[in-house]
């Protein structure tokens, strides 16, 4: 053992410097425990102490000596662990000291990471909570290979940048540090000296499983997971829950604007798990697709712009009570969908934004690495760091919280280079086009692994073009997605519906184009939160003409897309057609079911669901040529539209519409059968607030050819309404 501090070597002036200044690159190399000819001795850093002694075991406290810079403190040291008895201005602190420990990663995360191909990234970077040598504390982790400086900084160290300044592990780019006896709750952020010695702002860290409550930014220190699941009846039956073949409704929410509570105060996910789960169940509903619910800075983007991809949004409680919700959906079988937002993050200085002073998790060039429509930022998906960070957030939703699926959105602002740019303003592909080539290949990559890490999650596209093969198998060449938004039908039928029944007859054409193409993808209709925001109105506010017609004619658009081929999608709100556009800062206006007009036609949102989950002729032909055939396409005159659905082994399904406020007697329809087809749905009949003309419950078909059918029969079709029968026999 060093007996003085005569045989300690002082650092060299640069050293000095860098130290005091926070700008040393690798402070692991002359802080901690250091061998001298001499012997063992040790370094400790700590600005603003007042005194610092060592404890070992067995032996006397052993002050250590005032050394160059201001705050260095030095002295010898004996083999075996010691403590630190720090005296600081408010009182005395015993710990461990960081710089005793080797390194913490393995040399396979490192290779993992490097490679990008960690599916478990946020078990490698991030604070963990771990024992070391038996001592409990938080492993700190981060990737930011352009810095010349990392630390760590939080409460438990006044957010001074020079007291746990980061190992930085060889060429990896990753930074790690262990605090001891640290623990979940603590708020802390990355302090980052660039390689030019520039201090950049604090930031939050991309690997956070926990975040403060906006307009903070700090990180948090997650809590050990606890949560014992116990739906594994839902988990073994999910797939099958979840095919083209099976019945999926969705209901689209925006969590802190469903309901208020007292004081219109948002309810917390246990508030919403017994409020919105009953309500999702008894109106048929069979998932439930909350928009982003990872950490983002600002309300107002609702959740699409993102910067904690691993953190449930503090907003609605913590990452526990998430886990809750999703548990207390699936005892009620009720998949849960989550929006997930990788095509672009907000340029927040606490972000991903230059991270590490240099464009990292986005693109330099902004022909390549910036939006203008949202003035965000996009990942650079070309560099597998960035991919691997995306897809271990994917597989993070999927597996750590038992998400059923995720709706990725704004997809084809990743597909394409010159998204919403002009001329000049995007740079084209190695091959002189304009697909983004990594985007694709990062897509394909992340919908294979999820089917294979997570047999039976859902991957669903926001995808508006015709970019081909979106719920092609990758295998085949296409996306691997499950499901693709049919952004183009919703597009054109309310298009339709907007237009005053009296010249609906020119545009005939909107209701049934999509059916040239509905079985070119596995499509989910729908009619999203998109389509009530930014002055757009309500789909209430969408229909012309009075009071009377405006409610008929949203029943009948309704009916007409739960009859359509298709997976369904309704934004809420719809269901009782609100009649204002949706606003985040409110509530649904829940005070209209006083009034029967809504509540008939929240009844028959309900019944439709029900129709469509019970009658395998409505959803197990959704994708498959043959399960859909047009009676009358071109009855333009009369704006009347007749299909058929059907599905071996279940009774066919005749879908009959008028959409003009006219009621039409004696107006005939090629059937396939003779015989009795009972009216299953009549959505103008008075119990959702129509006008009650109808056919007596159902009609009998006679062997009249009409059309191309052997069979037909007379109906009275009621003023802008569907009709749904289902065929009984002869």
């Amino acid at each position: 053992m060093i007996e003085t501090t005569d045989h300690i070597p002082p650092l060299d002036t640069s050293t000095a410097v860098a130290l005091a200044s926070g700008r040393l690159g690798d402070a692991s190399s002359v802080l901690g425990p250091q061998q001298a000819p001499g012997g063992r001795y040790l370094r400790a850093f700590l600005p603003g102490a007042l005194a610092v002694s060592v404890q070992q075991e067995g032996k006397d406290s052993v002050p250590l000596h005032v050394a160059e810079p201001e705050g260095l403190f030095v002295g010898p040291l004996s083999d075996g662990p010691y403590l630190l008895e720090i005296t600081w201005p408010g009182g005395a602190q015993i710990t461990e000291d960081p710089y005793a420990y080797g390194p913490l990663l393995g040399d396979l995360d490192l290779h993992l990471i490097g490679e990008g191909r960690h599916l478990e990234l946020s078990r490698a970077l991030g604070a963990n909570l771990a024992t070391i040598d038996g001592v409990h504390g938080v492993r700190f982790a981060v990737w930011a290979p352009n810095a010349r400086r990392v630390s760590v900084v939080g409460t438990f160290n006044s957010w001074d940048g020079r007291r746990h300044m980061m190992h930085r592990r060889g060429d990896s780019g990753v930074w790690e540090l262990f605090v001891p006896r640290l623990g979940s709750g603590e708020f802390y952020k990355y302090e980052i000296v660039d390689r030019d010695g520039h201090l950049l702002p604090q930031k939050a860290d991309p690997l956070a499983r926990a975040a403060q409550l906006p307009p903070g930014t700090a990180s948090i220190v997650p809590r050990q997971a606890s949560h014992v699941w116990g739906d594994d009846v839902w988990m073994g039956a999910r797939a099958d829950r979840q095919g083209p073949a099976t019945p999926i409704s969705i209901y689209e929410l925006h969590p802190g604007s469903w309901v208020r509570g007292p004081g219109g105060d948002m309810l917390d996910w246990r508030g919403l798990a017994d409020r919105l789960v009953p309500y999702a169940k008894a109106m048929g509903f069979t998932h439930v697709e909350l928009l982003p619910v990872a950490e983002h800075p600002f309300t107002g983007s609702w959740g699409y712009q993102p910067l904690g991809l691993f953190a449930p949004t503090r907003r609605f409680g913590e990452p526990e009570d998430f886990a809750l919700f999703v548990e207390a959906c699936h005892a009620e079988g009720i998949g849960v969908i989550v929006d997930w937002v990788p095509a672009h993050f907000p340029s927040d200085a606490h972000g991903l934004a230059r991270f590490d002073g240099t464009a990292l998790y986005e693109h330099d060039d902004p022909r390549e690495g910036f939006h203008k429509d949202w003035n965000t930022l996009i990942y650079n998906f070309g560099r597998r760091e960035v991919s691997n960070f995306l897809m271990a957030s994917a597989l993070y939703w999927l597996e750590h919280f038992h998400v059923d699926g995720l709706r990725v959105d704004a997809v084809a602002s990743m597909l394409y280079r010159d998204y919403s740019r002009h001329p000049g303003e995007w740079r084209p592909n190695i091959h002189g086009g304009r697909e983004n080539l990594e985007a694709v290949d990062f897509l394909r990559h992340l919908n294979a692994v999820i089917a294979e890490r997570v047999p039976g999650a859902i991957m669903i596209a926001e995808e508006s073009t015709a970019w081909p093969g979106v719920t092609r198998s990758t295998a085949e060449g296409g996306l691997g997605f499950a499901y693709k938004w049919n952004m183009g039908w919703m597009h054109d039928t309310l298009q339709y519906m907007e237009r005053d029944p009296l010249y609906r007859s020119h545009h005939h054409s909107e209701m049934t184009f999509g059916m040239a193409y509905a079985y070119s993808e596995q499509f989910i209709l729908p009619l999203s939160h998109d389509e009530v925001v930014h002055g757009k109105g309500s789909l209430l506010g969408k229909m012309p003409g009075d009071s009377w017609t405006k409610f008929a004619g949203l029943r009948a658009y309704f009916a007409f897309m739960w009859m359509h081929p298709g997976k369904k999608l309704l934004f809420m709100g719809g269901e009782i057609a609100q009649g204002r556009e949706w606003n985040h800062d409110g509530e649904i206006d829940w005070d209209l079911l006083c009034d029967p007009l809504y509540r008939g036609v929240q009844a028959l949102v309900g019944d439709l669901n029900r129709i469509y989950r019970d009658s395998r002729a409505l959803h197990a032909t959704d994708s498959v040529p043959g399960g859909f055939r047009w009676l009358i396409d071109n009855d333009r005159e009369n704006a009347v539209f007749a299909f058929l659905r059907q599905v071996e082994g279940d009774a066919p399904m005749l879908v009959v519409v008028n959409m003009t406020p006219v009621p039409r007697h004696s107006y005939r329809v090629g059937v396939p059968h003779a015989g009795r087809w009972r009216e299953v749905l009549n959505s103008d009949a008075t119990q959702y607030g129509g006008s009650g003309v109808g056919n007596g419950g159902g009609v009998n078909a006679e062997p009249r050819p009409y059309g191309e059918e052997a069979n037909s029969a007379e109906l009275i079709l009621p003023p802008l309404a569907a009709l749904v029968f289902r065929y009984e026999g002869a």
